[in-house]
């Protein structure tokens, strides 16, 4: 079906640029094509699909290893390529044979920083989801929205103005596929430390009433330490697993909520959030995530999972920090949101590192600067 659309539906393009992965049967199928219609051929590698396919097979899996076979051959046979990472295009000089242009992702003009009012219209949007706990109740549930469209649990506004409440909860965003390269244990355990360890900080009992103490922080009493309030978005396979053990947790100060966003709010709730956890750890260790490119392009600053190449986009105690255990990420939610809102000079600093991440450099910007260049050479 493939190669009917390219030879029969579309008008001869001078150049296929394909995507990898997936590389079977595209890279074939696209090869054929691009000599049939007598058009160039680029592959845009973003990860390698033999790498993806061994987290279920083990690399060591013949299927594996005739993925890998395919891959390396039809990717030769570009006239050109991009890749993601420096450490990516090393991987591919070296062992493929293949000479790639690094081409970095940039996230499009609409991932911006909102505006106060887009994050009073978003929470006033996304109130039933907010309140409504996965279990029994939490520090969240129990500021249920009222029918009065002036207050969220983060917003209020008075005579017009929209302002972000001094008691709101702080908003951790983190966008997952609930797949085995993203170990998204690692996240619920750090927010039980940083539940068990700001309790203990100051100096809470176990046997202390939850119920009290949600009504006094709604009322308007402050803490050294604030709510979190972890939003993850995205579907996939483990998600009722994860949700299932969010449900065991007993957490005083932390609460999860799970959604699936319409396009149009994803980027205004990164854009609303203080802060981003990006859990992905790469299959082949080379590529990026695009979730924390997305982060950056909404000033959001970003504690990141580390591996390999992760430091050519996440810029420690820059835009961000990167964390091997919970512990660490404990460690990380406690330093950047002591005295929350107003008294967390770490967390200020990386927003504005961010922020200039993001309006660095934008995808066309990055397009007409280095992947134009290779196209007009490809197509001579």
């Amino acid at each position: 079906m493939l190669i009917w659309f390219l030879c029969f539906k579309i008008p001869r393009p001078d150049v296929f640029i394909v995507q990898n992965p997936p590389s079977v049967p595209t890279l074939a199928a696209v090869k054929l094509v691009s000599w049939l219609r007598g058009a160039k051929f680029i592959v845009d590698w973003h990860n390698f699909g033999y790498t993806l396919l061994g987290l279920s097979h083990g690399r060591s899996h013949v299927i594996v290893k005739v993925y890998f076979w395919f891959e390396k051959h039809f990717g030769r046979m570009a006239d050109g390529a991009f890749c993601v990472t420096k450490a990516m295009q090393h991987e591919l000089a070296q062992n493929w044979g293949i000479k790639a242009t690094v081409l970095y992702d940039h996230s499009p003009e609409f991932f911006r920083p909102a505006s106060l009012t887009e994050k009073h219209e978003l929470f006033c949007r996304l109130g039933g989801s907010i309140c409504g706990a996965i279990g029994s109740a939490d520090c969240i549930s129990v500021e249920k929205e009222v029918e009065d469209k002036n207050t969220t649990v983060l917003t209020g506004k008075i005579d017009g103005g929209v302002s972000l409440k001094p008691n709101r909860p702080a908003l951790v965003v983190s966008s997952t596929s609930w797949t085995p390269d993203e170990d998204f244990s690692i996240l619920l355990e750090a927010a039980l430390m940083y539940d068990r360890r700001v309790a203990a900080t100051l100096g809470e009992e176990d046997s202390m009433d939850e119920g009290q103490l949600w009504i006094d922080i709604k009322n308007g009493k402050q803490f050294d330490y604030p709510r979190l309030l972890f939003v993850i978005t995205g579907k996939g396979p483990d998600r009722k697993k994860y949700e299932e053990q969010i449900k065991r947790l007993k957490l005083r100060r932390v609460a999860f909520r799970t959604m699936w966003l319409a396009s149009e709010d994803y980027p205004l709730l990164l854009g609303s959030a203080d802060l981003g956890v990006s859990l992905h750890t790469s299959s082949s260790g080379l590529d990026l995530p695009m979730k924390v490119v997305d982060m950056f392009g909404c000033g959001l600053p970003v504690c990141a999972a580390s591996f390999s190449c992760i430091e050519e986009l996440v810029k420690v105690n820059r835009n961000g920090l990167l964390f091997s255990t919970s512990s660490e990420l404990a460690d990380e939610l406690m330093m950047l949101f002591k005295g929350f809102p107003e008294e967390c000079v770490t967390l200020k600093s990386l927003k504005d590192g961010a922020l200039s991440t993001g309006s660095s450099s934008k995808w066309s910007a990055e397009w007409g600067t280095n992947a134009l260049p290779l196209v007009n050479q490809v197509i001579g």
